[in-house]
């Protein structure tokens, strides 16, 4: 049975690429790459002359079927420009049809830029939320900034350098004034990362233009802001139940998220149910 390997690639540095990677880049009948000539010239360098044909978000699915036509003669991997495949690359939709296929799906795991970056941050990393690149319009921005607002994660996004300082100032604006870690250029010669308040990094930003790729790691809520407001919870409670879940089930999913013990949640839940029978009767 032929497999799909989908192989990390350096993000800056071409040292990062393993051994592994590197063999099974020589190995595999056919290498998919989100552009041929970056992919090329990595190839190049490690003198691999592997068949190569393009697999990227705009022919993504119109490639599906020469992928699979090649998994039928052998291996075949896939590889983005930079770091994992399907994480914020084209992949998802191939490892699908790969997997529905019957063909393996391996990970040749490597380089990552909001691993790197969350490691490398300072911040908690135990737990946290990655969201790949924040919206482009500011509007569709600031309204996800505030549907996370309240999370106790750490949080992890990717900008573009000619979004940062707005975004910089959305997520001062919408979180408040937390730890940050602003990381740019990773593994590349001119990397750094910024760590401090999101007022300094702005501040920073604002006086140094920003250049490069931008990876973002934020303190999550701090524990004593991010208990919900009553009014906040029984709406989402109210929600939750006008779409048939069980209170069990709402009172664990909503819990943590809201800040509220699970006992608490049922309470309210109980009197939100028993105030809907009585206006029934």
């Amino acid at each position: 049975m032929s497999t799909l390997y989908l192989v990390a690639t350096p993000i800056g540095n071409l040292e990062d690429i393993s051994a592994r990677a590197l063999r099974v880049l020589k190995d595999v009948s056919l290498i998919a790459a989100e552009d041929t000539r970056h992919t090329g010239k990595l190839l190049k360098h490690f003198g691999i002359h592997t068949p190569v044909i393009s697999y990227h978000e705009h022919n993504k699915l119109t490639r599906l079927e020469r992928v699979l036509e090649a998994l039928a003669q052998g291996d075949v991997a896939l590889v983005s420009d930079a770091g994992t495949p399907a994480l914020n690359d084209p992949g998802y939709e191939l490892v699908r049809a790969v997997i529905e296929a019957g063909y393996s799906v391996s990970p040749i795991p490597g380089a990552s830029a909001p691993v790197a970056a969350l490691a490398a941050s300072g911040l908690p990393s135990d737990t946290f939320l990655y969201l790949g690149y924040l919206p482009r319009k500011p509007t569709e921005r600031r309204r996800l900034l505030e549907q996370v607002a309240l999370l106790r994660h750490t949080l992890v996004f990717l900008e573009t350098p000619h979004r940062l300082i707005s975004s910089l100032g959305d997520l001062l604006d919408i979180l408040g004034d937390r730890q940050a870690a602003v990381a740019r250029e990773l593994t590349k010669l001119h990397e750094e990362i910024f760590r401090g308040s999101l007022s300094q990094a702005l501040q920073h930003f604002k006086s140094s233009p920003p250049r490069g790729e931008f990876t973002l790691v934020l303190a999550g809520c701090p524990q004593e802001a991010s208990r919900w407001p009553v009014e906040h919870l029984q709406n989402e409670l109210n929600l939750r139940l006008q779409a048939g879940e069980a209170p069990s089930q709402i009172a664990r999913g909503v819990a943590n998220e809201a800040g509220w013990s699970k006992k608490e949640v049922y309470a309210l839940l109980t009197q939100i149910r028993r105030s809907k029978k009585e206006e029934m009767l």
